[in-house]
């Protein structure tokens, strides 16, 4: 009878082992977003790489990125993006395929950081019995960084302040320039009048 259990218990264990092993069919090795920064109500999109690491090919049958974040009052806000690729789409053994999501952000989503769950979902096929069957989920961190508006504003007035202190600079320049070429022409007209009246007021010479 323990004879029994223990096969039992051993035949369990090499079946959980096969599972696990039809499970672990892909991976996301990378995620990357557009742009470094993000402004409320921008769009932009996520390239996302997908990996079959089994020696059977998988199809990828969702792919998505969800966002949990906060709106500016600090009420929740949540909101799942899907790749814009028809799906389900297969990988060969081996293989990686890229594939994008694109995402938009509300206009009143808060500044800061948070983080973009991407997840994809695949079918494994098995040739023996010609059929797909539910296989892993993998998933993938993507970090976002929302920019406040008062900063963009603060630049935008800080290149705003620099091009009108390059302009008074210019216009200072100019003026002393003209200045300076005034004062120049003045002390020649200055000069030239004053030779013309030297020679007018000198006395003619008597015979």
């Amino acid at each position: 009878m323990k004879k029994k259990l223990v096969l039992i218990s051993l035949l369990s264990v090499f079946a959980l082992m096969s599972v696990f092993q039809i499970v672990n069919a892909a991976t996301i090795p990378s995620a990357t977003l557009d742009k470094d920064t993000y402004l409320a109500g921008q769009t932009g999109y996520i390239t996302v790489s997908v990996y079959n690491d089994k020696s059977e090919k998988i199809r990828v049958t969702e792919l998505s990125a969800t966002i949990n974040y906060y709106y500016t009052d600090r009420t929740v806000y949540v909101q799942k993006f899907f790749t814009g690729t028809t799906l389900p789409v297969e990988i060969a053994a081996g293989q990686t395929e890229t594939y994008q999501i694109p995402i938009s952000l509300p206009t009143n989503i808060a500044s800061g950081f948070t983080n973009l769950a991407v997840e994809t979902k695949t079918d494994l096929w098995h040739p023996n019995d010609e059929r797909w069957t539910t296989s892993d989920r993998p998933t993938y961190q993507v970090k976002l960084y929302i920019e406040s508006p008062y900063r963009q504003q603060y630049e935008s007035s800080q290149q705003e302040l620099q091009e009108q202190q390059a302009a008074n600079q210019n216009l200072s320049s100019t003026m002393s320039v003209f200045a300076g070429t005034t004062l120049v022409f003045a002390s020649a007209a200055a000069f030239l009048g004053y030779i013309l009246f030297a020679r007018r007021t000198r006395p003619t010479p008597q015979p």
